[in-house]
């Protein structure tokens, strides 16, 4: 008997399961943005520089986009129970890691190990989910699904920073251990263990090969600011790696027949630009609550619960039009909601350039407000475009790439705007410091000299000045990112109803 057989005889059975792996998704995609509103106390505690603190998310991305497209592969070799309560026993490790780190390495490290684990939950708790559900009811469940992992990135900074305006740091990774137990122990009880007849194959030279590319792609941004870019030979090699990588994908894609991205994926012309205006939206939602929350919390002063709140508006603006897109019946045309949808993405990044270091909270909550419901609009509305013209037997292989595609444009966008970030930052301290001159403090009726604390005090408040505008450069980037795939809509084709 089938999972699907033993979960229908019981319907309950069937529910708890469900509950278990909904808990799972959520818990995995919460914890990627959970430090958001508490990297200056993490900072502090662990010595960490700026630069590193970027790598709290990059790191989680990373190892997820490298295991993702693996763990299906793993529960068709040893089981799938079995690799989803290994997954899970990972992750648990990598929070305990995290809350006795004491150096920035350490923290890193577990956050790696974080990440590996959740490449494999989220897909494998989508696999779970969909084997107790009857076939006609698994369309609409992913829709519930998506919500679920939506709804665990918006809500993990607030989280995360109530936990530590009351508490400590430490404890936001506390949460997720109970409902790790409990989610073991349904699956452990719940779960029937499930193998194919027939292994399934995997090209592990385009996995490889992939793997290379995005390792070394990552580690040149990640480490090129504090390395000196090119003229460190770490650099060059990881750049050489990434090269390789990308080279032998390539090839591998071009002259063989199997292999780790379908060729036919390709030759759908809505599928593609989907996934290219699909990237663009994880290269703008990680990165603006990568770049908001820091700005508020160090540059502002915002204590982190608050810091944490003004991620709610954004959560509740993105998950609310989501699910009303659900309700919006099969006769309106899809594209017009891709292109209202990336509209607003743009009007809200908009409004972001007009922020001020003497603003209220105010204009961050309205902008993310907007910026939630444009995603919430155009994330729905761009699945129908991208799937209803595929080929249904390209559908499997699509999604992981469609999914992988945003996961992949968060990493990179996480990782763009610190390096742009800093360096803005350094250029804008040095040119606004040159105007201050002892002459110039003269003749406004100050002193040729300043105390010690005096001179503190400037260059705090200069280097405070340059960061706040170097973090409107930041947005303005990622403004440009989603005009420069807005004309893609344009040459979407209208989808095919569903029957």
């Amino acid at each position: 008997m089938n999972a699907h057989a033993q979960t229908s005889a019981d319907p309950g059975r069937a529910h708890s399961l469900r509950l278990a792996v909904l808990l799972a998704t959520y818990m995995q995609s919460a914890n990627l943005p959970l430090p958001n509103a508490v990297l200056r106390l993490i900072q502090g505690t662990l010595s960490m520089t700026d630069d590193q603190a970027g790598w709290i998310f990059t790191a989680y991305l990373a190892a997820s986009a490298i295991t993702l497209p693996i763990a299906q592969w793993l529960a068709g070799r040893l089981g799938l129970k079995l690799v989803y309560q290994a997954a899970l026993a990972v992750f648990v490790l990598g929070l305990l890691l995290a809350t006795v780190a004491t150096t920035p390495l350490q923290f890193i490290a577990a956050r790696i190990i974080q990440g590996l684990a959740s490449g494999v939950l989220a897909p494998l708790s989508m696999a779970i989910a969909m084997e107790t559900l009857a076939p006609e009811k698994r369309m609409k469940f992913g829709a519930t699904w998506t919500a679920i992992v939506l709804l665990g990135i918006v809500s993990g900074p607030s989280i995360g920073g109530w936990i530590a305006e009351h508490f400590d740091w430490r404890p936001i990774f506390y949460i997720s251990l109970p409902l790790s137990a409990y989610i073991f122990l349904v699956v452990a009880l719940l779960l029937a263990e499930k193998k194919p007849e027939e292994a399934p194959s995997f090209d592990f030279f385009g996995f490889g090969s992939f793997t290379l590319a995005l390792i070394g792609l990552q580690m040149l941004l990640d480490r090129g600011e504090r390395l000196d870019w090119f003229d460190s030979p770490e650099i060059r090699i990881e750049a050489l790696a990434c090269g390789l990588g990308l080279y032998l994908l390539m090839v591998h894609v071009l002259t063989s027949k199997t292999h780790f991205l379908n060729k036919r994926l390709f030759r759908d012309r809505n599928f593609v630009l989907s996934t290219l205006i699909f990237f663009a939206v994880g290269f703008v939602l990680l990165s603006t609550m990568a770049l908001t929350s820091p700005m508020l919390d160090e540059i502002l002063g915002y204590p982190p619960d608050t810091t944490g709140a003004l991620t709610i508006p954004r959560g509740i603006g993105l998950v609310g039009a989501f699910v009303l897109m659900g309700w919006v019946p099969e006769r309106f045309d899809r594209r017009l909601f891709v292109a209202a949808g990336v509209a607003l993405v743009i009007f809200a990044n908009g409004l972001m350039l007009d922020y001020s270091p003497l603003m209220d909270w105010s204009p961050v909550a309205v902008a993310g407000a907007i910026q939630g419901i444009g995603i919430g609009l155009l994330m729905p509305a761009l699945t129908k475009v991208a799937f209803s013209t595929l080929d249904p037997a390209l559908r499997a292989e699509g999604t992981g790439l469609f999914n992988l595609s945003r996961v992949y444009g968060s990493t990179l966008g996480v990782a763009i705007v610190q390096i742009f970030f800093f360096n803005n930052t350094q250029a804008m301290h040095l040119a606004l410091a040159a105007n201050v001159t002892p002459y110039r403090a003269a003749a406004h009726g100050g002193t040729a000299s300043m105390s010690l604390p005096a001179l503190e005090g400037l260059n705090h408040m200069i280097t405070h000045q340059a960061a706040f505008i170097a973090v409107i450069g930041q947005f303005k980037i990622l403004l440009v990112a989603m005009l420069v795939v807005s004309p893609l809509v344009v040459f979407l084709r209208k989808p095919i109803p569903a029957n």
